[in-house]
């Protein structure tokens, strides 16, 4: 049976899904042309961090054991009790996130640098904990893998937005497709994952590397990342645990 919090977790998800079609709006799509002027004017070295961090992320992920989690699986709690946890979560690593961009923002150009592969860190550890409180066995390739596609969906636009939410709404299809070994090249293009991420966080983390400047910078750009993120994970498994059908 069907709970309240359940039907309106459910129709908050659908609110969700309807947001994500959306085409981008006039001020967004200015923005992102402005975006990729400045693109140019980052150093070189700001893009190898971001792209040497992302690879390693991706390989962590898929096959490593750095971001799993000592929290113990409970499948005795509540859908409402798992979704309660997992805010609960969000607020300890958004707390660790604003800090942590504090500090690195307030350290100019190679502090700022320092600031990806943590961010990086904190978030893949947030989705890894999140998956283990919904339920999800994240020892498994297949659950990484999902996890990956609820970060690229959380930082992406356009056509690939709409790709990735699709594969969530298919995730039981999709997974079956999948290649059993995490090493296999068709597992997860990297390169593409990491020029999505890095054209939607330029801007800011661009700011973030002015010294002094970048520590406000910092601490709002990491918050409203792990906001994205926060929002983007539950409403992918309300996706799979409410069996909501493709619309």
């Amino acid at each position: 049976m069907v709970t309240v919090y359940e039907q309106e977790a459910k129709e908050e998800m659908i609110r969700w899904k309807r947001k994500l079609g959306k085409s981008q709006s006039m001020p967004g799509r200015f923005a992102k042309k402005w975006q990729k002027k400045a693109n140019a004017l980052i150093p070189e070295k700001v893009h190898s961090v971001v792209t040497a961090s992302v690879k390693h992320m991706v390989q962590g992920a898929l096959s490593g054991s750095e971001y799993v989690s000592k929290k113990e699986m409970d499948l005795t709690t509540t859908f409402e009790e798992r979704e309660d946890q997992v805010r609960e979560l969000f607020r300890t690593y958004k707390n660790t996130a604003v800090a942590e961009g504090i500090g690195t923002g307030a350290g100019g150009i190679m502090l700022g640098l320092a600031d990806f592969p943590l961010l990086l860190s904190i978030k893949m550890k947030f989705l890894f904990d999140t998956a283990i409180t919904y339920g999800y066995d994240c020892k498994t390739f297949k659950e990484r893998f999902f996890i990956l596609t609820i970060f690229q969906l959380a930082f992406s636009e356009g056509e690939e937005r709409a790709m990735l939410l699709e594969r969530v709404e298919n995730w039981d299809h999709y997974a079956k497709e999948l290649p059993d070994d995490p090493k296999d090249p068709l597992a997860m293009d990297w390169k593409a994952f990491q020029l999505s991420y890095r054209d939607f966080i330029d801007l800011p983390k661009m700011l973030q590397l002015v010294p002094g400047f970048g520590a406000i910078v910092g601490a709002a750009a990491n918050s409203h990342f792990l906001e994205i993120l926060k929002t983007t994970a539950m409403n992918s498994y309300r996706i799979r645990m409410l069996n909501e059908p493709t619309e």
